[in-house]
């Protein structure tokens, strides 16, 4: 009997797994929003994706320490009033750097290989659930560069520690294939000719492309194989957009640019700049929470010209606020993906910050990565030796295609007129499946 044919897309922010059914159709896994339990909120409503999150929480009658993944990891964090947990987000964005290898979450070590599995593990049961087959032999993505991955030394570690975290969470037998390519075939269902493609995917993380054909010729029995003309990626989407935001109207406020006096009082010194690196990477805020972070900012504060900015910044590292920011951010992106401006707004009890964004402004911090993404593109055209009058069609996915400034670079290029787009979430993973039929 023929294996399930399964694709996952563990995605930097958002992850989905789907499944190729008789009538040869892909169809996704739907995930609870809430578990049931006090406070979470009604158990009604389903999601496509699974948010790559966990939360760590100590019971504080026995002391056992509880580890919630994906929505539920959300719903407790937001359940929990003193933010006493810790949440630990954007794990993909690890997996080639050579620096995160362990952490220490509430007294114990856990391996970044170990995080994953944590995540991926009940994805992985809830999906079983919802198909009502095994779900252990999967195709699986990857970036076409993953984040941080400077030579090939650091992809094979990004591979290796992915391919042992899957494991770890119970998929036996895992195929990978680049995410672009899985879009493409998303892309390629019900298509009626051939047609040369270019695929762009934005997710949290990076920004990956494909040049390949796809139409009956290839998905009645053709050589795949013959198909690809190439791939390319770069190690930025949406988080660098993100912190961007937070840089430009967060830090600020909470004492970027601020000057405390040194300990002997005799000079006036800006207040470390690396402290709002990590600001800027709101999944590294709970980085922040450490007594010796900790110490650091008090006695900061205690010296500091504005003490108030300190004041709010050790009130977002103290409550962990990362996913919060995170939410502001990504509220005021999608605001200007319809208009042209819109206020910021980030609140939480003592911190309110609000600033009128126009959409220019955001486009002009943004410009570098926008750069480095046009560039890319050029480089795979010319690596393939396609102009671009041979595409027949662009297709853009992930949450980051929405943003304007990224569709211009197409449709400027393109024109409107082969330019599609569709499925910004659950694409890579619908293909993937499609993908894992063909074996």
């Amino acid at each position: 009997m023929k294996p399930p044919a399964i694709g996952l897309d563990f995605g930097t922010t958002n992850s989905a797994i789907a499944l190729v059914g008789p009538d040869g159709r892909s169809r996704l896994a739907r995930f609870d929003r809430f578990d049931r339990f006090e406070g979470a909120g009604p158990n009604d409503e389903a999601l496509e994706t699974f948010r790559s999150v966990l939360y760590f929480e100590e019971d504080e009658e026995d002391g056992r320490v509880h580890v919630h993944s994906g929505p539920n990891a959300i719903a407790r964090y937001l359940a929990s009033e003193e933010k006493q947990g810790r949440l630990v987000q954007s794990l993909k964005s690890f997996l080639a750097s050579r620096l995160f290898t362990a952490t220490q979450v509430m007294g114990r070590t856990y391996r970044l290989e170990d995080l994953i599995a944590l995540l991926l593990k009940p994805l992985r049961e809830q999906a079983e659930q919802r198909f009502g087959v095994p779900v252990e032999r999967i195709v699986a993505g990857r970036p076409v560069h993953f984040v941080g991955a400077d030579e090939p030394a650091d992809e094979e570690l990004a591979l290796r520690r992915l391919t042992a975290a899957l494991h770890n969470a119970g998929f036996r037998e895992v195929t990978f294939e680049y995410e672009p390519v899985g879009a493409a075939y998303h892309y390629e269902q019900g298509l009626g000719r051939d047609e040369l493609i270019l695929i762009a995917d934005f997710g949290g993380g990076t920004s990956d492309f494909s040049l390949l054909r796809v139409g009956p010729s290839f998905s009645d029995g053709g050589d795949r194989a013959q198909s690809i003309l190439g791939h390319d990626g770069v190690g930025l989407a949406g988080d660098v957009f993100d912190g961007q935001l937070v840089r430009h109207l967060v830090a600020p406020r909470l004492g970027r640019g601020a000057e405390f006096r040194s300990v002997m009082g005799n000079n006036v010194l800006p207040v470390p700049g690396w402290i709002y690196g990590h600001l800027e990477r709101w999944h590294h805020v709970s980085l922040l929470k450490s007594p010796k972070t900790l110490r650091l900012l008090l006695d900061l504060r205690r010296e500091a010209l504005e003490p108030e900015k300190l004041d709010a910044l050790i009130h977002v590292v103290r409550n962990d606020l990362g996913f919060l920011l995170y939410g502001a951010t990504e509220a005021a992106k999608r605001a200007l993906s319809e208009d042209t401006k819109t206020t910021f707004r980030f609140e939480h009890e003592s911190v309110a910050i609000a600033a009128l964004l126009p959409r220019t402004r955001f486009e002009q911090w943004i410009a570098e990565p926008l750069e480095a993404i046009a560039r890319c593109v050029d480089r795979l055209l010319h690596r393939a030796g396609v102009a671009d009058t041979e595409i027949d069609r662009v297709f853009l996915t992930g949450g980051t295609s929405l943003v304007p400034a990224v569709r211009a670079i197409f449709l400027e290029r393109f024109g409107p007129e082969r330019v599609r787009s569709g499925g910004e979430l659950t694409s890579v993973a619908s293909g993937l499946a499609l993908r894992a039929a063909e074996g």
